[in-house]
């Protein structure tokens, strides 16, 4: 009898999905090493192998359904840029951004373990077939939805390097559009100053007292410098303080009023934010990517 604890061992294993998994060891008669002999010869055990590598590059997508109550923002990885502009992945990562706004898994280990669109096979199996026909390491790295009253606003930058989504309680797509620009370019971490918890705020003012110290300035004098120059500080950080990036004399906040408008939430993916990359030179990876 083949067990759920055995599919789950070969999975670990070789990293193949699990109907994969399942079919081979009833093949092999529950034979484990017979199984990942078979999973070999089928093409799929290899993707285990490249489980290990770094995949900080890939692709950012975004979907907004036709009513534009619903969207999402996805974030999948893969080895190389090469990979990024392979219209075989870049299918999937837009499919994956669309079942996460219609199916709205609660985490990424939900995602995997959905069925991917009509396939009669999950998400796991089918990220492990691209993994094993494309040749390269990738994974789901993260995603945000958002469902609203209102509109959901989208943006993509640089071909898939950054994605923007944004809830907006009122307010047009036009609107919506630009401050998603705005986002993707200034980086705001905030909507308002009164979202800065106050340890950050009080971090900032300790750093920029001793600033104003450094420079000479009695306590007193850089007290009242601090107060000045913590205004900047949330110019860079709140998205409603920022200059506009089209138009530098208007503030966001003023531009979303004068639209009628107000914003939510707000999510900004950057492709590979954080992840360590593998340095390599260019050279060595088109070589390397000849050679597949």
């Amino acid at each position: 009898m083949i067990t759920a604890d055995l599919v789950k061992q070969l999975r670990e294993k070789t990293g193949a999905g699990m109907m994969d998994c399942k079919k081979v060891l009833t093949e092999a008669d529950g034979d484990m090493e017979k199984a990942i002999e078979l999973l070999r010869e089928k093409g799929i055990a290899k993707a285990a192998k490249k489980s290990s590598r770094i995949a900080a590059e890939g692709l950012v997508a975004e979907y907004i359904s036709d009513d534009k109550k619903v969207g999402s923002v996805i974030e999948v990885n893969a080895e190389t840029d090469f990979v990024a502009k392979n219209e075989e992945f870049r299918t999937f990562v837009n499919d994956l951004a669309k079942q996460v706004a219609e199916k709205n898994p609660a985490t990424v280990e939900d995602l995997l373990n959905q069925k991917y669109l009509d396939l009669d096979k999950t998400v796991q199996e089918v990220l492990t077939d691209k993994i094993a026909t494309i040749g390269e390491n990738m994974s789901i790295r993260r995603f945000v939805r958002y469902e609203s009253n209102g509109v959901v606003g989208s943006y993509v930058h640089g071909d898939g390097k950054i994605g923007v989504l944004a809830n907006f309680e009122t307010g047009d797509e036009e609107l919506a559009k630009d401050v998603c620009m705005q986002i993707a370019a200034a980086r705001p971490e905030y909507i308002a100053r009164e979202d800065v918890p106050e340890e950050k705020v009080k971090k900032e003012m300790e750093i920029l007292k001793v600033q104003a110290m450094n420079e000479g300035k009695p306590a007193e004098i850089a007290e009242k410098m601090v107060q000045g120059r913590i205004g900047k500080f949330y110019e860079e950080i709140c998205l409603l303080e920022q200059e506009f990036v089209k138009d530098p004399s208007v503030k966001v906040g003023d531009l979303i009023k004068s639209k009628g408008g107000k914003i939510v939430e707000f999510a900004r993916i950057e492709k590979g934010e954080g992840l360590e990359k593998r340095e390599e030179n260019f050279a060595e990876e088109v070589m390397k990517q000849m050679k597949q």
